[in-house]
């Protein structure tokens, strides 16, 4: 049985499906090619992150397929209702990349409060004949312990970033439609494990009360943060999206960074994927990356072994 991973899966992963009978291609096989590669090549399980679009229209056109998989938490790429309606298996990865998005927030927190994202594309240019006075520009940094963060969705994600938090000494609370408390286990080197409590609040209550705030949303509909959620969070407060571009209204979030009510804001994700808008690019108070929160070598690892354990056990008895 053969499997396309058209936008390409780790090697462990490869070899595990491959040692359960099944033969894997990681052909890179563009969209208006895909339907037609898929019936001429018998594929009946195709495995995509975010690059490659599964709409109703190729569902339709490759009626031997079995299977979708994507490698990564989100599935707004993919017509789900439409691949169920049609009796495919639609399979995800919802935990894998956890921690490594979790550790992407922080390393967009922790850059921020210290400047870094600004001194690393200053000091190129002026730190060997300006060095005094950037110093100075950036000697105003701020420490994350103690300070209040917000999280809003509470799901594998959401706690991953709640126990970093929790282990660099901040208070943390979170906003979850489905949940008003939730109990963590920390996990610390040598076994040691602690129970920990923390509390749900209210969107609101949640805003005004956090000194940073980050997102961790399914794609939505209209912003869940615009102009009025930005006015309720503290001035000199801060903004992390590493979840779905659009979940932040982008324009309310410039005006609030331009008028200094906002600090900074760190973004993985964009509202016009892959060409962010000019205005954000060259905002010296935004911390940016190219949507790379679950772009590890652990966490693409364990996403393929993942996606290739499922495969493997649905579709075992196909032949």
């Amino acid at each position: 049985m053969r499997v396309l991973a058209n936008d390409g899966l780790a090697g462990p992963a490869v070899a595990y499906l491959e040692q359960a009978g099944f033969e894997v291609l990681t052909t890179r096989v563009a969209a208006e090619q895909l339907a037609p590669f898929l019936k001429r090549e018998k594929i009946r399980a195709l495995l995509v992150r975010s690059a490659t679009q599964v709409g109703r229209e190729l569902i339709d056109a490759c009626p031997d397929l079995l299977l979708i998989g994507r490698a990564g938490v989100g599935m707004d790429n993919i017509d789900v209702a439409h691949a169920r309606k049609k009796g495919l298996h639609v399979i995800n990865t919802p935990n894998a990349s956890a921690n490594s998005v979790a550790e992407l927030v922080f390393a967009h927190l922790l850059g921020g409060t210290r400047h870094l994202h600004e001194s690393n594309r200053n000091m190129p240019l002026e730190g060997d004949t300006n060095f005094r006075s950037l110093k100075k520009s950036f000697s105003s940094g701020r420490e994350l312990r103690g300070k209040i963060l917000g999280i809003i969705g509470f799901g594998g994600i959401g706690e991953a970033v709640a126990r970093i938090g929790l282990g660099l000494g901040m208070e943390v609370c979170f906003h979850d439609t489905h949940r008003d408390r939730a109990t963590l286990t920390l996990e610390f080197a040598g076994g040691a494990e602690y129970d920990l409590e923390i509390s749900g609040y209210g969107l609101e209550e949640l805003l005004s009360r956090s000194d940073f705030v980050t997102l961790h949303v399914p794609a939505q509909e209209k912003p869940v943060i615009g102009k009025r959620e930005i006015g309720l969070m503290p001035r000199g407060s801060a903004l992390i999206n590493t979840s779905r571009g659009g979940v932040v209204d982008e324009q309310a979030l410039l005006e609030a960074l331009d008028s200094g009510h906002l600090r900074f804001a760190g973004l993985d994700v964009f509202e016009s994927e892959p060409q962010p808008g000019i205005r954000l690019l060259m905002n010296p108070d935004v911390s940016l990356s190219p949507h790379i929160g679950g772009s590890t070598l652990e966490a693409q690892e364990r996403i393929g072994m993942s996606l290739a354990k499922q495969v493997a056990s649905l579709l075992k008895k196909v032949n």
